[in-house]
């Protein structure tokens, strides 16, 4: 196997690396949230056992990737 050239990790250690698995997911759901903003979209959460809506007013500046938030 080959070692990826950004982390020097094969592609067996990448699938353990947990954290950075979830650094990932987490990276792609605020932003999907941020585009839901962005396109006036309400997004369905899960809040105390129940959906919840939030509005497109209603989601925090701070899901904005970093080079968006530096423009503002």
């Amino acid at each position: 196997m080959s070692n990826d050239s950004e982390t020097g990790l094969t592609p067996a250690e990448r699938v353990n690396d947990i954290p950075r698995i979830l650094r990932a997911m987490q990276q792609a759901v605020r932003e999907a949230i941020w585009r839901h903003k962005l396109a006036g979209n309400p997004v369905a959460v899960w809040r105390d056992g129940q959906v919840v809506w939030i509005q497109p007013e209603d989601i925090p500046d701070s899901f904005a990737p970093d080079r968006d938030r530096d423009a503002r």
